[in-house]
């Protein structure tokens, strides 16, 4: 059989990254759709009628009980029923617990959050997950170098893998621009006033099952050209250690198992953006830029 090609391989990670299962119930609050749930995972949720009800049928659903009033009330009851699933030890994504808390909307761009719950456990009620991503590069004359990092082997996902120069996801009560300071400085002590001048560049979003688990996740990308002369330097232990690579090292990386998956995707994005994949001679262009912004509102 013959190996995969670069391209071959990369359509692979996009198509794995984006494949998800037929036949979700969709999650409501307040009659709002704020995620999708398997239809076992739902079940298990049914257990507790205090915090869910789950009515059958074509039209069927995975609600949050209405008495359940307020942002506040919504959340510690999520939080209980939560904690008991992972004392069961009944979902895997749950041993990933983080003492971190992501907001719930019916938008992104929603003011106020429904309720906010264990990052973790996101995946169970197929919430989207909101991050940022910063693609760290700076010019050699017509040649292009990009800053990866390699993640700490202690971290609970994805250890050791290659990542982008900074990244995490946004929690409760923060905004995508103050994330992106946040995770500059502590993960790659980037000083704030060069992180300042990192340019958005769109998201790049996915959506997949893994284990009953759904996961629905939206990048927003952005990129920071640095000087010759800067070099990050490790944090708060979230990566062991900085490269500065060609770009076509980078390229030939990124179909490989040594990238964390997302990440991946990210460079990919930049790739296509900066015109380093032309439509003309990459053949799976329009499969490549179709799966790197994923609906993440269709079941």
């Amino acid at each position: 059989m013959a190996a995969l090609s670069w391209s071959e391989k990369v359509l692979e990670l996009l198509l794995r990254m984006n494949r998800r299962e037929k036949n979700l119930l969709p999650v409501c609050v307040q009659g709002q759709r704020i995620g999708w749930a398997v239809q076992t995972v739902a079940q298990h949720f049914s257990r507790y009628p205090a915090v869910f009800r789950l009515s059958e049928g074509s039209s069927g659903c995975l609600e949050l009980n209405a008495h359940l009033k307020s942002p506040q009330e919504r959340t510690t009851a999520l939080q209980e029923v939560m904690e008991s699933l992972r004392s069961q030890g009944i979902f895997p994504c749950l041993q990933e617990w983080r003492n971190e808390h992501y907001d719930v909307k019916g938008q992104f761009s929603d003011p106020t959050p429904l309720l906010s719950m264990e990052r973790a456990a996101t995946p169970l009620l197929g919430v989207p997950r909101y991050g940022v991503h910063v693609n760290g590069f700076l010019r050699r004359g017509t040649d292009i170098f990009m800053w990866i990092a390699r993640r700490s082997l202690t971290k609970p996902s994805y250890p050791g893998l290659l990542d982008n120069l900074a990244a995490g996801g946004i929690s409760a009560g923060s905004g995508v621009w103050e994330t992106l300071i946040k995770e500059c400085t502590e993960e790659a002590c980037i000083p704030e006033s060069l992180a300042a001048t990192a340019k958005a560049a769109g998201t790049v979003s996915y959506s997949y099952t893994r284990q009953e688990a759904v996961y629905l996740e939206c990048q927003f990308v952005f990129d920071l050209e640095v000087p010759e002369t800067f070099q990050p330097s490790v944090g708060d232990g979230e990566v062991q250690e900085f490269y500065l690579w060609p770009l076509e090292k980078v390229i030939e990386a990124i179909a490989e198992d040594d990238f964390k998956p997302n990440c991946a995707l990210v460079v990919l994005d930049f790739l296509i953006r900066h015109g380093y994949i032309q439509p003309d001679k990459e053949k799976f262009y329009t499969e490549f830029v179709e799966n790197l912004h994923w609906s993440l509102g269709t079941s």
